[in-house]
């Protein structure tokens, strides 16, 4: 039985962290504009626990940070991704020819309450616990962070955004930086390429669109925002798959938009197709600052909270940050849907380093002239695989998370000009080096080992091994050598 994340809410992830001494309480006050920023980047970058900030400057509430800062807490906070992984990998090689897809389920009692996963709707919850409207609204007493010194203000960071479509009135759950403006008014910065942004560009000019935010929910349904989802796929019906049951959901208050029952806050609003305000610059993940630019303004004209909340943030920056090791999570997870559109594939490394989108190491059981470069361009044919700048194909029997292993196989392998290969196409709109915005070059290349029809007119040298006879009996006599 394969067990998944098991956390309903923020708090009871703090208080199994605060138990196991992975959440550490700073009592003293500490300011909002740097100096958290500071502290938790400090810890980050050794691995350390998560920070409950007791006393924000000029601020009501306290703020926990860092609480997805090590692969060990991501883990604990959403399930083993390689556990989720075999769990969709069961789902894609269900047989569904003749029968319904969720009859297949049925039969599988090892698919942990898989009839469980949708949303369940409830009537009362604790995000509605304290409502307040008009001119109670003032997002400054929030301790909303100022990051970095060159950020245009201060950003929510974790925001869970919740959008419909305008015609299907399909929902989306996303993740999209928001700069505080003023009391009741903030950026919206979801990029083109987004299911917000989709939402928005369907209105008519002058047309309002229901937005509604939530900070703090549960561990799964947070990671969910940022998971890489087809549109179709619902991305709360995501989170239940993870947790192993339903995400509860309540009505928003001033529209019919379903937001997390036990999130902290809860923020509602709108945004008006035509109205843009320059946001940014802002610290990003890249570790550069992304520039100034026009985004659309959320206006929020309700805001309710738990009783005794607490605000959740996250600072993204030089890596490794707390955004790397859900990247890794992400990376693991959605590995057997890669392999479904392209089973060649054996894994796959996305370097913590190459900020989710610059550089992608691909291991293939490689079968004939070519197949490198035909994965190459599938990749750049898939989704949010279609930014990435530079892939790396090598041999089946290369460990992709090996980079020295990688380095010595590419560096040695590799003819610059025969296998090489330099496209053009669509990346990442973070990507400051690329020529034009959201249009550049990419780069595969082919690692693998070549065969005659690739141009190799001499042959291919074998790699050095020991006999494994040989291993063997070393390894038998070790302690007999005196070691």
């Amino acid at each position: 039985m394969i067990i998944i994340s098991a956390f309903s809410s923020l708090g009871e992830y703090l208080t199994f962290l605060e138990k196991r001494n992975e959440l550490k309480r700073i009592r003293v006050e500490v300011d909002k504009y740097l100096e958290i920023t500071e502290i938790a980047d400090r810890f980050v970058k050794v691995g350390g626990p998560a920070l409950y900030f007791d006393n924000v400057k000029n601020s009501n509430f306290p703020l926990v940070i860092n609480v997805f800062g090590t692969w060990d807490r991501v883990v604990r906070a959403i399930g083993n991704p390689d556990d989720i992984a075999k769990k969709i990998d069961e789902l894609i090689k269900l047989p569904t020819k003749k029968i319904g897809f969720w009859d297949t389920v049925k039969s599988l009692p090892n698919i942990v309450g898989l009839m469980n996963i949708k949303p369940k709707i409830v009537n009362k919850a604790p995000c509605q616990e304290v409502i307040l409207r008009g001119d109670e609204v003032n997002l400054n007493d929030l301790p909303v962070l100022h990051c970095w010194p060159l950020d245009g203000g201060p950003f929510i960071t974790l925001p869970l955004v919740m959008t419909q479509d305008p015609e299907s009135k399909e929902r989306n759950l996303g993740m999209y930086r928001m700069q505080v403006f003023d009391r009741n008014t903030t950026g919206m910065h979801w990029h083109h390429h987004k299911d917000g942004a989709r939402h928005f560009s369907k209105l008519k000019p002058g047309e309002r669109m229901p937005v509604a935010v939530a900070i703090g929910a549960d561990p799964a349904t947070i990671y969910s925002a940022t998971a890489p989802l087809p549109p179709n796929v619902d991305e709360f019906v995501f989170a239940g798959f993870i947790r192993g049951s339903g995400v509860e959901m309540v009505k928003a208050l001033n529209s019919d938009i379903l937001v997390p029952a036990q999130a902290e806050f809860v923020l509602e609003g709108y945004v008006v197709k035509g109205e843009l305000r320059r946001e940014g610059p802002f610290g990003d993940h890249t570790g550069f600052y992304s520039l100034e630019d026009d985004f659309p303004v959320f206006h929020v004209d309700c805001v309710t909270h738990r009783k005794n909340p607490v605000y959740v943030a996250t600072i993204v920056g030089r890596p490794p940050m707390e955004d790397a090791y859900l990247g890794k999570a992400t990376e693991r997870i959605f590995l057997p849907m890669l392999k479904m559109t392209l089973p060649e594939i054996v894994d796959l490394n996305l370097p913590i380093e190459g900020v989710f989108h610059n550089l992608a190491i691909v291991s293939i059981k490689k079968q004939y002239p070519g197949h490198a470069r035909k994965v190459m361009h599938a990749l750049w044919g898939l989704g949010q695989m279609s930014f990435t700048k530079f892939i790396i194909v090598v041999d089946e029997d290369v460990n992709v998370h090996d980079m020295s292993y990688v380095r010595w196989k590419a560096l040695n392998n590799v003819d610059p000009e025969r296998d090489i290969e330099i496209v053009k196409g669509p990346v990442d709109v973070l990507d400051h080096a690329s020529p034009y915005p959201r249009f550049g070059s990419k780069m595969g290349i082919d690692a693998t080992k070549k065969m005659k029809e690739e141009g190799l007119i001499r042959e291919f040298p074998p790699d050095i091994v020991m006999s494994e006879d040989i291993r063997n009996m070393v390894s038998k006599r070790w302690q007999e050598y005196g070691f």
